[in-house]
């Protein structure tokens, strides 16, 4: 049985159309420096596990579509790059502090899940994404969470 997972990313930064238009429609998900959300994606995730794509910081806030992870942990090589946003000098080849999965696309929904939209429904009143202070790029979701989304991609609106 897989899990599921939500991952943010500004569409400005990364959207669910660059991974779409990526090589094999498949991308590493790197830079994650929060300990918490590091934890999740090198202790938790596994292959098949299935990933909503949000887009935050956007017009509207939204989950757009669903994505796969396709590799397991491994080291976040951006970390050992003294030229790249996500160097850390504390992270080492031999002993690295962050890591990072792959996901691969799966589909962008007819209709984005708006935030809004998201609020009114009473069967996710307990959502980690519509919480107050979840700063969380990465982060679980429930499977009857999952499948209240999932309900709502396919819905016509």
């Amino acid at each position: 049985m897989c899990a599921y997972w939500l991952f943010k990313s500004e569409p400005s930064v990364f959207s669910i159309q660059d991974l779409a238009k990526a090589p094999a429609r498949t991308t590493c998900w790197n830079g994650i420096r929060n300990y918490q959300a590091r934890n999740f994606l090198r202790d938790s995730m596994k292959k098949g596990d299935l990933v909503f794509f949000y887009h935050s910081n956007a017009e509207p806030n939204a989950i757009v579509g669903l994505a796969e992870i396709v590799k397991e942990a491994y080291a976040d090589f951006t970390a050992f790059d003294q030229e790249h946003d996500g160097y850390d000098p504390k992270s080492k080849k031999e002993n690295p502090v962050w890591y990072m999965v792959d996901i691969r696309f799966k589909e962008v929904f007819p209709h984005p899940l708006t935030l809004e939209e998201l609020k009114q429904k009473p069967d996710l009143r307990d959502f980690r994404l519509l919480q107050r202070g979840n700063r969380l790029s990465v982060f679980p979701v429930s499977d009857s969470e999952a499948q209240v989304l999932l309900r709502l991609s396919k819905e016509i609106r």
